[in-house]
């Protein structure tokens, strides 16, 4: 008897192959569905003839802001801030000499002519440096500064040191003539070269006085 074949035959596999995209697809299909929005590329806008184009807006620069801003506050205050007179009844005793209205002007003048070329010190303890190492000049002093202790010493240093020295009325407007915020005590000028006109009819002023003949 012959021998079964106990071994079984392999199946043949067969491999399907990939289904390939159809390209010949309507175009309807391919367009996105409903509930997806449409982009559309930006429009520019047209102008219409009615319409006038807008003007650029020009760029100021710090001077002429600062002039914008400082402008308006200038008119307020100068005809808010009180009088030569109205200040001179605020000065303290020390306050000899004086300067005349006009001179008080001229002193606020030079001390802003001072400060742009950097020849000024500013304040008590920068005045007294200034004195120990030799400066030489004109000291303007605040009249209506409170308590006197702060300043008091000042008059008899500066005549050591033969500096002439004047009083002004007001520390608001010397801290002004200074460019600061605050208002200042005292300042010294120390050159002559700022204003030479301006410098020497104050030191004529400052000389003038005679602290002996006071009683």
């Amino acid at each position: 008897q012959k021998k079964k074949n106990t071994k079984t035959k392999k199946r043949p596999t067969t491999k399907t192959p990939r289904k390939k995209m159809n390209t010949n697809i309507c175009p309807t299909l391919l367009k996105p569905s409903l509930h997806q929005p449409i982009k559309h590329p930006p429009t520019a806008h047209k102008m219409s003839d009615t319409e006038e184009p807008k003007a650029k807006k020009q760029k100021l620069s710090k001077k002429e802001r600062k002039k914008s801003i400082g402008g308006d506050d200038k008119e307020e205050t100068s005809a808010d801030a009180p009088s030569y007179e109205e200040r001179c009844e605020a000065i303290n005793i020390l306050a000899s000499p004086l300067a005349s209205k006009k001179s008080t002007k001229k002193a606020h003048k030079l001390v802003r002519k001072a400060t742009q070329s950097k020849s000024l010190r500013r304040g008590v303890k920068e005045l007294v440096k200034g004195l120990r190492k030799g400066d030489k000049g004109i000291a303007i002093l605040a009249g209506d500064v409170f308590p006197i202790d702060v300043m008091s010493h000042l008059p008899i240093l500066l005549e050591e040191h033969n500096v002439p020295y004047l009083f002004v009325p007001s520390k608001r407007d010397l801290g002004a003539a200074a460019c600061t915020k605050r208002p200042t005590s005292c300042v010294l000028v120390k050159d002559k070269k700022v204003d030479k006109e301006l410098f020497d009819l104050l030191v004529e002023e400052a000389k003038a006085y005679d602290p002996n003949s006071k009683n």
